[in-house]
């Protein structure tokens, strides 16, 4: 079970028999062990700059085998891309309000378009208001699109926000995300399939000369790569936590397969002199790893000339934060560069 008491989170996983070896907490903020005491772990933390944390418990058994849990004494859970966690939410965290009201009704259609330069079919899903000629001219592309819907209500905030009128009508596409951390991972054929066929194909098909894309961690980055490397079509950008990597910042990612690759392109945007400007709205976790490569990005942007805007949203990297960061940050881009 766990509280958050004013300045202090506290966290427990009883075992009246001790018959655990430990308990270590996984957080979106941080991971840390529990101490044995009573009849179960225990552990205080001084409460970080969020307003919500998700988590697990790693149990170590008495034969070394460890098992990851959800609190049993918290019925409060939150789903995400690697299943389901429970968590503890900072008393003044409300969720948007858009998640309360009426949606534009709308229809689902699916285009299933094979991609040579990837030797792959993409399976996109589209989403268009009841009255689809009121959106001609606006689509918003959306990086890890099923589970931008599934977990951060991309689609129900699209719905609600054009009911009530905060942006205008436009179509929502749904991109797969395919061998994700190879296309995501700045990768030059996948940002030539992006803005060379899926683009084009999407604007011919929904009558738009210009997309906005968003995307979240990789999904960011390989936005962001696409646009640098193939500007023509993309008229703004939503990054949220993107990925961009530096030595300096990101050395725990060192690991990760595509970490030279990435490396060198954030390299070569902080050192540009100016890039393909377009308006661009980045948000970032308040306890996040990448909060620093996302503020040099912000800066590095700016000075070339794109109309950046900035937000660190009192959250992690979990998809309810980039969710509860929708309104207004992406609001306010859509109202820029679709303007009634």
């Amino acid at each position: 079970m766990e509280a958050w008491d004013g300045a202090t989170v506290r966290f427990r996983y009883p075992d009246p028999a001790k018959s655990l070896a430990a308990v270590r907490l996984l957080s979106s903020v941080r991971h840390a062990d529990l101490e044995f005491a009573g009849d179960g772990w225990q552990l205080a933390l001084p409460a970080p700059a969020v307003h919500r944390i998700e988590y697990r418990f790693e149990l170590t058994h008495p034969d070394g085998s460890r098992e990851p849990v959800t609190d049993p004494g918290n019925p409060m859970h939150a789903a995400g891309g690697f299943g389901e966690s429970s968590v503890v939410h900072h008393p003044d965290y409300a969720e948007p309000d858009w998640l309360h009201h009426d949606g534009q009704a709308g229809t689902w259609r699916s285009l299933h378009l094979p991609v040579r330069g990837l030797r792959a079919t993409a399976d996109i899903r589209i989403w268009s208001p009841e009255t689809p000629d009121a959106a001609r001219g606006r689509v918003l592309i959306a990086h890890d699109g099923p589970d931008y819907e599934r977990f951060g209500g991309l689609a129900r905030y699209t719905s609600a926000m054009i009911r009530a009128g905060r942006v205008p009508p436009y179509h929502l596409a749904l991109l797969p995300p395919g061998e994700r951390d190879e296309w995501y991972s700045a990768s030059p054929a996948y940002a030539l399939a992006l803005a060379g066929e899926i683009i084009p194909r999407l604007r011919a098909d929904l009558q738009s000369p210009a997309v906005v894309g968003a995307g979240a961690s990789l999904g960011a980055l390989a936005l962001l790569h696409a646009q640098r490397r193939h500007p023509a079509g993309f008229a703004g950008l939503f990054l949220q936590s993107g990925s961009y990597f530096q030595p300096r910042h990101d050395s725990q990612e060192s690991g990760f397969p595509r970490w030279g690759r990435i490396v060198r392109f954030t390299g070569q945007v902080l050192r540009a002199g100016r890039g393909p400007a377009v308006p661009a709205v980045l948000t970032c976790g308040a306890a996040e790893e990448n909060l620093a490569n996302n503020r040099d990005m912000v800066d590095a942007l700016r000075d070339q000339g794109y109309p950046v805007a900035f937000a660190e949203n009192p959250d992690a990297h979990t998809w309810t934060g980039w969710r509860d960061a929708l309104d207004p940050h992406l609001t306010s881009l859509l109202r820029r560069v679709w303007p009634e």
